[in-house]
């Protein structure tokens, strides 16, 4: 199970409901899927505040969208930085136009009891998503033990198998996330690290193609003032927000203000310090970047020249 299926949230692939009016352009179609954080996008879509010139396709999980855009079916898409950058390196020119997200717990090392410290994790076997984000936490989780890949042994296996090869005895811990963290509680396994100890490290993003940007400006902006005027019902209405977002996926409210609690959601004036240059998205970018390509998971480090944007954020939002 992909991280971006938080709390068990399943929805079918759809795409949304065809545009009325007559338009030069066609929209700009955006990936995005069941996570905390891009439910910013889909309360815009509830409320009619997505312009005709941007339209919601929904997805499963990040791998829709990444191979939407991979395909040219998408122009835009919900993503993490890792997966923004896997773009890149594969050829695919992105901007990241805005910051939906920080993870400040919502991604756990989940270990056997007798594992107190990162440094016993050497030689033991962990359990982790390398495809996902799973895999960018593990090595920061490594590098803050000061342990190498080798030290360990990675067993790449979705989230979702995580609990089996658990009770099988197979691994000793679990890179992982909500509601994998809480099963594997419940057999035994206890939470060892987790995203709060590597703050402004995983973000979530809006992420557009570099023709999208030149193609359809106005309908970036029309997509990033979306996602701020849906973060806005989120902050000032919450107690709406948190339960239209637990009626649209069927879980109780609690598991929605649970996940919420793992995340910080920024608004406009923390996107324009996120975004600045030589700010810490361009600083993590460039980090994680080296950690892919030394871990083999891209075949070159990517371009990160003028990777974050902030020319799509509202001058004033109130």
């Amino acid at each position: 199970m992909h991280r971006r299926h938080f709390l068990q949230l399943s929805l079918a692939v759809a795409a949304s409901a065809s545009l009325t009016g007559c338009f030069k352009k066609p929209p700009l179609r955006t990936g995005v899927h069941p996570w905390i954080g891009y439910e910013t996008l889909y309360l815009a879509n509830e409320f009619d505040w997505l312009p005709a010139n941007v339209q919601l396709v929904k997805g499963q999980s990040s791998r829709d969208s990444l191979n939407g855009m991979l395909a040219g079916e998408l122009d835009a898409a919900a993503l993490t930085l890792d997966e923004a950058l896997r773009l890149q390196a594969g050829g695919m020119p992105v901007r990241a136009v805005a910051v939906a997200d920080v993870s400040v717990g919502a991604d756990v090392v989940m270990a056997r009891p007798e594992i107190n410290n990162l440094s016993d994790l050497a030689g033991r076997s962990i359990a982790v998503e390398l495809s996902s984000v799973s895999g960018v936490m593990l090595f920061a989780m490594l590098e803050e033990a000061g342990l190498r890949s080798d030290q360990v042994s990675v067993i790449d296996l979705p989230a979702n198998q995580h609990l089996e090869a658990w009770n099988q005895g197979k691994i000793d811990a679990s890179v992982c996330y909500q509601p994998v963290a809480s099963r594997l509680a419940q057999a035994g396994a206890v939470a060892l690290f987790d995203s709060s100890e590597i703050p402004d490290t995983i973000f979530d993003l809006l992420v557009v193609t570099r023709k999208a940007e030149e193609q359809q400006p106005e309908a970036v902006a029309a997509l990033v003032k979306a996602h701020f005027r849906g973060l806005q019902h989120l902050v000032r209405n919450r107690h709406d927000a948190v339960y239209r977002i637990a009626t649209r996926h069927d879980v109780p409210p609690e598991s929605v203000r649970q996940a919420m609690a793992t995340v910080m959601l920024p608004e406009v004036s923390a996107n324009r310090r996120y975004l600045a240059p030589g700010g810490r998205v361009e600083t993590i970018a460039r980090r994680l970047g080296k950690i892919l390509a030394r871990e083999g998971l891209i075949q070159r480090m990517p371009d990160l020249e003028n990777l974050p944007s902030r020319d799509y954020l509202p001058e004033d939002f109130s």
